[in-house]
């Protein structure tokens, strides 16, 4: 007769969900030396894992829902391909939506996701509306966030610490010797909302007053033909926080346009870490998200709660990394991001 996962785990003492997060690397974390119980287990029973379960999940369509805001944003792109191969990992397929920053759209998607019976849904919702959020609350099936949330703590999240994160790039900004640090934030979702709060937080705590946010779309078309606008007035910013790396790609194509020398004329330093920050010229200096991590975390606490586990809930809020490169006035040495997507694939 084979050896089955309930066999492994009546000879370590522990339950077969806790053989599976061994097995399949979670998505609980497994204690060290319950782990190495479940490894003797496994050698001394001579356990091999059984692929069939995994192979009918992938051939019978019980698959995850994926709700992203824009498919071409390189963020979003890494974001969704952590989470794929999570659920991979996993034996679930994942269908994708792009809501395209439209509201109805992304309803459409989540009605589509249940018409399908996905078992869970994993979401970057585009907006906050009052429409969105009814329609998450009476879905069926587990839901987690990741990037954004509503803010009620309702629906478990996985986040970035976007206030600390961009508080401590602007508190570098301001350790340059700059005083008039202007901000050009994304649209009034959750993530813009903590970034310019870090921003603003990083002025008071230095004695220094904030200057009005402008508010554009994210994209690289939207930092470009912000600066003007940032620039404007008798007393122009000597520096500028941008809250997305895409939107400060184009505002330095844009300061090149106008005869800007970046940092000598306009020190520039953004948020996200997306691996094309390390290419421009001067390098971008950004606060790394953990991409990989938070899509990782987020498609297993939704595996997680498709099993016995019980249903998460909560912010589970994961630190960012300050990368300098010359943007800010710091040398300009080639510093890669952590997010190269080949690097970060299992």
């Amino acid at each position: 007769m084979a050896v089955t996962r309930a066999d492994v785990a009546r000879r370590a003492g522990t339950s077969p969900a806790l053989v599976s997060y061994v097995l399949n690397d979670g998505p609980r974390r497994v204690a060290p030396e319950t782990r190495e119980r479940i490894l003797a287990a496994i050698d001394e029973l001579g356990y091999r894992p059984n692929t069939v379960a995994r192979s009918l999940r992938m051939a019978k369509g019980h698959a995850l829902g994926l709700v992203i805001p824009d498919s071409a944003n390189p963020y979003f792109a890494l974001l969704a391909r952590a989470v794929e191969e999570t659920a991979h990992r996993f034996g679930y397929p994942l269908l994708v939506g792009n809501a395209a920053d439209d509201e109805t759209r992304e309803l459409g998607y989540l009605r589509a996701f249940l018409d399908r019976q996905v078992e869970g849904v994993l979401a970057i919702p585009s907006t906050t509306g009052p429409a969105l959020r009814a329609e998450y609350a009476k879905i069926p099936t587990p839901v987690v966030f990741v990037d954004r949330s509503f803010g009620d703590g309702d629906v478990p999240t996985v986040v970035a610490d976007a206030v600390d994160g961009a508080r401590e790039v602007v508190a570098h900004l301001i350790g340059h010797g700059h005083t008039r640090i202007a901000c050009l934030s994304g649209p009034d979702v959750s993530t813009s909302r903590d970034r310019v709060a870090g921003y603003q937080r990083a002025l008071a705590e230095a004695g220094l007053t904030a200057l009005p946010v402008l508010r554009r779309p994210f994209g690289g078309r939207a930092g470009y033909e912000a600066l003007a606008a940032l620039l404007a007035g008798p007393h122009a910013p000597t520096a500028l926080f941008v809250t997305s790396d895409l939107a400060a790609l184009g505002l330095l194509r844009a300061a090149t346009d106008h005869g800007l020398r970046v940092p000598d004329d306009l020190a520039v330093a953004s948020f996200d870490g997306i691996e094309y920050a390390a290419y421009t010229s001067p390098g971008l200096t950004t606060a790394e998200q953990p991409i990989f991590e938070m899509g990782k975390l987020a498609a297993e606490l939704l595996v997680g709660a498709l099993g016995d586990e019980p249903r998460p809930s909560g912010l589970h809020t994961l630190p960012t990394r300050l990368t300098t490169r010359g943007s800010c006035g710091c040398a300009d040495s080639f510093v890669r991001s952590s997010n190269t997507l080949l690097e970060r694939m299992p």
